[in-house]
Parts: structure tokens; C-alpha cells; sequence
């Protein structure tokens, strides 16, 4: 950097010890969440559905009336097995300590390329859940940027380096996942009322790699938490708002092109909510539909230097497009 660069994006501070309590308690907390979450219904050990069907009004009182109780019951059956049972223990590590290796690493990848163009950011903050109403425990993690974007580079290698990291990271826990998956009997692929978890491209390549079908197996805990894993960086990747693909759009093609593949993002979620809906009786895209509307109208900062970019990051947004794909489903979830 020049003398100019130097005062205009002087070097970052070092966190301080307030801070980094603040966030490795945040981190703990989700590491707990997750855990529990881990051997919960729909990922883990412990498989629970509502064990009432009202048909009355009094009745659906009464079942939401004692919801809180039943569920405050399920989450301490969850937490004395954890301490009690090695098995348990093991599997609910295996998921909330490879979810967490995923997502600091996407978060790292983002933090790092900030300190690098020094662009002031806060350290990953990570998002706790309740279990099964957060189903993996968290809502994931995030930075905050503090200051402005030098260039439209910075802002490209900042926006991808997240996706990267995170995918780069995912690849040895999806194979593990995948390896020690055990075939699905007739009875376990035939049974109604439960939910699918549809495998993004990159899980089928691993699964024909290695000789496996996910598709007919049993997921367990390494491949849940990659999963998940492709799932945030999917989500992270489409091109609207201050996603990291918003960013990476922006950056190769500017504001005007970012302005209309949020919208087209946004309609083209919106209709495979619906499809969703009618064909997998499933509301989740629903969810993705609302957080692309609220993305579409956050309007994406405007850095100092709006410098097009070298043809070195195009290449690199041409393999960010392709992981993508490899990430992307466009149900992620079905029920049964």
C-alpha cells in the first residue's frame, strides 16, 4: 500500500480481551446447542415426533399448552444421555465440533481477507439456537464489517474467501460422512411422516466416488454436519444483497447487475417455495424466499476504488459459480 492507503486504511488493532471473551462465549454456548441438537430428531440418535393428534379445539390447547414441558423434557432426555452414555457423547461431538470446524472456517476466510486489505471487521460471531427449533443448534456465524471497502478486488476476495475456506472444509467430513453411511433397509426407506434430506450435487459425485449411494442410506453424524455445511455455503452464494455471492456480483459486474440478480434471485426462490410446498410439503424455502427479499432491499456499499477486476479473479469467480452449483438443492428438504 502506499502512504495514501496507509492514512486512508491505516493498520487494524489487535481484538481486545474483552472482545475475545465476548465471542468465544458465544462460541461455547453454540458448541453446547449444537451438541444437543446433534443427537436430536432430525439429525441425531433420538427420534421424537408429537405424541398427540388433536382434533378438537381443546385438545390442540391442551397439545400446545404442554409443548413447552414435553420439550423441556426431550432437551434434558438429550443432555442426561450425553453425560451418561459414550455413545451418545461421541456422536453429538462428531456433529457440533465438524459444523463448527465448517462454519469458523467460512468466517475465518472472510476475517482474514479483511485484516489483509485491513478492513476493519468484528471477530465470527456465532449464532446459538435452541435445539430442534434452530434444527442444528445455531443459525450459523457472521462478521460485521466496520469500515469501508477499499476496492471492488477487496470486496471480491473478501466475499469469496468465505466460501472457499468453508467449502474446502467441508470436503474431508463429507467423505468421512459418506464412507461410514449403512445401507437403508425397505422398511426405513418406505416409512411415511419423516424428512428427506435431498443431496446437493456435490454429495452424489463423493457418494459415486467412493461407491455409495446416500440416496438409499442411512446419514449419520459427519454427514449431516456437511449437509448443513453445503447448505449455508449455497445459501451464502446466491448472487443478492450482502450475501457473499452479492458481493462476488457486484465486484465482476457491478452495481447494476447486482441490483437485477437480486430480483431474479428473489422470484426464483419465491417459486420454488411454492413448488416446494405443494410437491415435498415443505415451507423451507419459504424462509430463503423472505431472508433474498429482505436482501434485495439492502442496497451494497460502494467502495473507494471501483477498478474492474484482473482476468485471475474471474477465473476464481468462474470456480465460486461452479461450487455453488455443486452446494445448491433446490429442496433441500422433503417430508415424507
Amino acid at each position: 500500500m502506499s502512504v495514501n492507503d496507509d492514512f486512508l486504511f491505516p493498520p487494524l488493532p489487535r481484538p481486545t480481551t474483552r472482545q475475545l471473551v465476548k465471542h468465544a462465549a458465544f462460541l461455547l454456548l453454540t458448541f453446547c446447542t449444537a451438541t444437543i441438537a446433534g443427537v436430536l430428531y432430525p439429525f441425531g440418535l433420538i427420534y421424537t415426533l408429537p405424541d398427540s393428534d388433536p382434533q378438537s379445539w381443546p385438545e390442540l390447547a391442551q397439545f400446545f399448552t404442554t409443548l413447552p414441558w414435553r420439550y423441556l423434557l426431550l432437551v434434558g432426555d438429550a443432555v442426561q444421555r450425553l453425560l451418561t452414555d459414550p455413545a451418545y457423547l461421541t456422536y453429538g461431538l462428531s456433529f457440533s465440533l465438524s459444523l463448527i470446524f465448517i462454519l469458523l472456517s467460512h468466517e475465518m476466510g472472510h476475517y482474514i481477507a479483511c485484516r489483509i486489505y485491513r478492513v476493519d471487521s468484528t471477530l465470527p460471531f456465532f449464532i446459538p439456537t435452541p435445539p430442534m427449533i434452530g434444527p442444528a443448534g445455531t443459525f450459523g456465524a457472521f462478521i460485521k464489517i466496520l469500515s469501508p471497502m477499499p476496492s471492488r478486488k477487496a470486496v471480491f476476495d473478501i466475499g469469496v474467501a468465505g466460501p472457499i475456506a468453508g467449502f474446502i472444509a467441508l470436503i474431508p467430513i463429507a467423505v468421512i460422512g459418506i464412507a461410514t453411511m449403512e445401507a437403508a433397509t425397505q422398511q426405513q426407506l418406505a416409512s411415511p411422516g419423516g424428512i428427506i434430506f435431498s443431496d446437493p450435487l456435490f454429495m452424489r459425485l463423493v457418494g459415486s466416488a467412493i461407491g455409495v449411494d446416500p440416496t438409499v442410506s442411512i446419514g449419520n453424524a459427519f454427514y449431516y454436519a456437511a449437509w448443513v455445511g453445503l447448505l449455508v455455503t449455497a445459501l451464502n452464494l446466491i448472487p443478492s444483497g450482502q450475501l457473499d455471492g452479492g458481493h462476488a456480483i457486484y465486484a465482476v459486474l457491478g452495481k447494476k447487475v447486482h441490483r437485477l440478480t437480486g430480483r431474479i434471485a428473489f422470484v426464483i426462490m419465491a417459486g420454488l417455495a411454492i413448488a416446494g410446498w405443494f410437491y415435498f410439503n415443505s415451507p423451507s424455502g419459504f424462509l430463503i424466499a423472505i431472508l433474498l427479499g429482505v436482501m434485495m432491499r439492502i442496497s451494497h456499499p460502494q467502495p473507494y476504488d471501483e477498478s474492474p477486476l484482473d482476468k485471475k479473479r474471474s477465473a476464481v469467480a468462474l470456480l465460486v459459480l461452479v461450487i455453488f452449483i455443486l452446494c445448491f438443492t433446490p429442496f433441500p428438504l422433503q417430508i415424507n
